[in-house]
């Protein structure tokens, strides 16, 4: 096997963990991940049609694959150390790496032009989401996990890698599942994998093949949509009550933005001088 060889599916291994990453992370999108990488319409093509495009992507995809998995295993364990030692630093690091995203996502968003219905979109989706999600902080909802809200969850992370800047995570988060879920996940709970498992591959076998037509025939509002839900949910996860709790702890918040959204640009402009699958 050639270095070049090498060097490409070592650099395919490493993209599916941060796709797995981002599938996981609260606010972030393994979709939009696959979209700067260059790999959500193989990735796409291959769970909308597996029998009929098997043999054409599975040899491009197959580390991704890989990859993804072990991001979301191993970045488990590590979230929800976080997460429980951290939560208002780790949410902040989370919402600098989407602020950091924003700009790609909307570079690829205008890539088939930009016109009155993408803006609408964009508007309307965020004054949903932000409504719906606040009004779960509101009421603030009192979920028991069980078989049902797992198989719940696993559709809201196939979700997020289908549908490109959707993390539902953030709605997972104030119904109270979202620690749980990860937790689960880390400690590989075969009593939360199954059902989440199931709940995964149901959404992929029902919604992957919609999302991919919704795409090719209204890319730009979608994707607008999409974008509009993003900025929602980010700025509902921000904590902005730990920014009041004095100076230092304030300090340590917006450098943990700061970091974040170096790293996502940082890691943009990496993903720009590699060279993206035919």
């Amino acid at each position: 096997m050639s270095k070049k060889k090498q060097n490409g599916i070592l650099m395919r291994l490493i993209q599916g963990a941060l796709i797995g990453t981002g599938a996981i992370l609260p606010g972030i999108s393994g979709g939009v991940l696959m979209v700067i990488f260059g790999i959500y319409q193989p990735i796409m093509s291959l769970l909308a049609h597996p029998f009929k495009t098997f043999k054409e992507n599975m040899k491009l995809l197959l580390p991704v694959i890989i990859g993804v998995g072990l991001g979301v295993l191993g970045i488990s364990k590590i979230l929800g150390f976080l997460l429980d030692a951290y939560p208002d630093q780790s949410v902040c690091l989370f919402v600098g790496l989407i602020g950091g995203m924003l700009p790609s996502l909307f570079r690829e968003a205008g890539e088939k032009g930009r016109g009155k219905s993408s803006w609408v979109a964009l508007i309307v989706a965020f004054i949903v989401i932000m409504a719906l999600l606040l009004s779960l902080q509101v009421i603030q909802v009192e979920i028991v996990p069980n078989l049902w809200w797992y198989l719940f969850c696993g559709f809201c992370l196939a979700l997020s890698v289908i549908a490109p800047g959707m993390s539902f995570s953030t709605l997972l988060m104030p119904l109270g599942l979202y620690t749980p879920f990860i937790a689960g996940i880390g400690d590989l709970n075969f009593s939360i994998l199954i059902p989440a498992g199931i709940g995964a591959v149901l959404t992929v076998i029902l919604f992957a093949k919609a999302v991919t037509t919704l795409l090719d025939k209204h890319y730009a509002p979608v994707f607008h949509g999409i974008i509009g839900i993003v900025i929602a949910a980010t700025l509902v996860i921000i904590p902005f009550q730990s920014f009041t709790a004095g100076v230092g702890v304030a300090l340590i918040n917006i450098a943990c933005i700061a970091v974040g959204v170096i790293a996502a640009l940082a890691l943009d402009k990496f993903n720009s001088s590699v060279e993206k699958p035919d």
